[in-house]
């Protein structure tokens, strides 16, 4: 989902986001010059209230794997936001910049905190009946409970 975009002023990447809840109207992309390589290449700067500049989120290049289009990922983040907000930046200098927002998939977890892993499946995408092989109705356990 497009939520923004950024263009080139006066030398200088202005922009907004704005969702149903969150409206910056005023952002900045300011370069970053780092010799660390994972440095961000940018920091997301904000203009607030009082009119000061203040850093809300950074953004690091990356290469789409399909297309090898460079692109920046990112987060914006701030104590007024109810939590961290992921974004992409895709475009170029000349024609802008639009800034696309993906809701995370949800991370499933088992009732220890440890993560779900995915289990097998049987060859015939049917799982296990409850039939013999003979077609009748097996007596299974009806004390038994399935893991999940």
């Amino acid at each position: 989902m497009n939520i923004g975009t950024f263009a080139f002023k006066n030398g200088q990447l202005i922009g907004s986001i704005a969702t149903l809840t969150v409206d910056l109207a005023r952002l900045g992309l300011r370069p970053v010059e780092s010799d660390n390589e994972k440095a961000p290449a940018f920091e997301i700067m904000a203009l607030n209230v009082a009119r000061k500049w203040v850093q809300v989120g950074a953004l690091w290049e990356a290469t789409s794997n399909s297309t090898g289009e460079v692109f920046y990922q990112g987060s914006l983040d701030d104590p007024s936001l109810p939590e961290k907000m992921a974004i992409m930046v895709f475009g170029d200098d000349e024609d802008g910049y639009r800034v696309v927002w993906n809701r995370p998939a949800p991370m499933r977890q088992n009732m220890d905190g440890s993560r779900q892993t995915r289990r097998r499946q049987r060859d015939d995408n049917f799982g296990e009946g409850n039939a013999t092989e003979d077609g009748r109705i097996a007596q299974g356990e009806e004390d038994h409970v399935p893991a999940f």
